[in-house]
């Protein structure tokens, strides 16, 4: 049983530096087999197929992202933060993002829409208690939060990408992000897009 989690394991290795590099549709098997160290058809013994494998792959790092960064619509700042320097130290997972997104060929794993579906919840009972700015609606005010921690990231079209070793440019940017947020969190003049 350990060899065979041993293997599954280097096999969503391999997958993720193949999916993250060329995308669901220029993803090969045989070069994740390879890279793994073992025989293609295992693969599509544990993952039925390519699309299934690159949603197995997605769903583990989404989790990551889940239990890495905390939420909470009380430090909105805080959290930007947070996405920027998990964005920042996995490239990897963020182009695998820009390629689900670009492709759409796999599902969408249950766990991020409900995931997505709490913090626009939280944000919505923090707005109605006073704690966060209602100048935008909380589904709004939440992608443009995750838009801004992770426009710097190498897969970004608009955003320059960064040197992650440029420290002392990462954390006025960090910064600087952390302070647009908290100005878009606390406003509190009703606009259209709200009604």
């Amino acid at each position: 049983m350990r060899n065979a989690d041993a293997t599954r394991d280097r096999i969503l290795e391999a997958a993720m530096a193949e999916f993250s590099a060329y995308g669901i549709a220029g993803a090969r098997v045989d070069r994740i087999a390879k890279a793994a160290r073992c025989n293609k058809n295992l693969i599509y013994i544990y993952f039925e197929n390519k699309e299934a494998l690159f949603t197995t792959v997605l769903k583990k790092h989404l989790v990551r992202v889940y239990e890495d960064v905390s939420f909470t619509p009380d430090d909105l700042p805080g959290y930007a933060a947070r996405v920027f320097d998990f964005a920042m130290a996995h490239p990897d997972l963020m182009r695998l993002m820009t390629w689900f997104g670009l492709e759409q060929k796999a599902d969408s794993p249950a766990e991020r829409g409900a995931a997505l579906h709490r913090k626009v919840a939280a944000l919505m009972t923090a707005q109605d208690a006073g704690r966060v700015g209602t100048a935008f609606p909380p589904g709004f005010l939440l992608t443009a939060i995750m838009a801004l921690a992770t426009a710097w990231t190498a897969p970004n079209p608009y955003g320059p990408s960064l040197d992650p070793n440029a420290h002392k440019h990462l954390a006025t940017l960090r910064r600087d992000i952390a302070e647009a947020v908290r100005l878009l969190s606390e406003s509190k003049t009703t606009s259209r897009l709200r009604k």
